[in-house]
């Protein structure tokens, strides 16, 4: 039992190889340096001292144009020298900087997101949650509210009537 488990489960889970631990983990980590297994609290390339740690990525984002520059592969240059190769390289373009999207509706300033967006089934415009509905927004393509809403009165008194009982005057030739 040398490598994890329990006596009924010998193969689930591994023992932390952090000199210190030990830990029987039934999520263990095996870090891309050493190659050696290790618990949530010592997978980290810090925290138990690994020896090929240089394997991390580091990425700096241009202010002008917003473009990731990965600097892995720049060994003993410093940010700034990274930043101005790229700025000189003509890959570093102002117009391509991805503006955030906001509410298009009138005094509205939230930024759309993926998690507080929604799109109008009727006019298929982005707008934030509070707006979601087509009398929040001034939908284009939209009925009003008012005549949405007495349509589906009517189409439920229609559907109803057809279940209703009859009353004994009805029922009379």
């Amino acid at each position: 039992m040398a490598s994890g488990g329990t006596e009924t489960f010998p193969d689930l889970g591994k023992n932390c190889q952090h000199r210190d631990c030990n830990h029987l983990d039934f999520l263990p980590y095996i870090c891309d340096g050493c190659q050696r297994v290790f618990c949530s609290e010592h997978r980290s390339y810090k925290s138990h001292a690994c020896a090929k740690s240089n394997l991390s990525r580091k990425v700096i984002v241009c202010q002008t144009c917003s473009m990731s520059i990965e600097t892995t592969g720049y060994v003993g240059q410093d940010e700034d020298a990274i930043l101005e190769k790229h700025h000189k390289s003509g890959n570093c373009d102002p117009t391509n900087k991805k503006k955030k999207t906001i509410c298009p509706v009138k005094g509205c300033k939230e930024i759309l997101s993926i998690s507080n967006t929604s799109t109008c089934k009727t006019c298929h415009l982005k707008v934030c949650l509070k707006h979601r509905f087509p009398s929040d927004h001034a939908c284009s393509r939209g009925v009003s509210a008012s005549a949405s809403a007495s349509a589906a009165d009517g189409g439920w008194k229609n559907f109803l009537s057809c279940f209703c009982f009859k009353t004994e005057q009805q029922k009379r030739p």
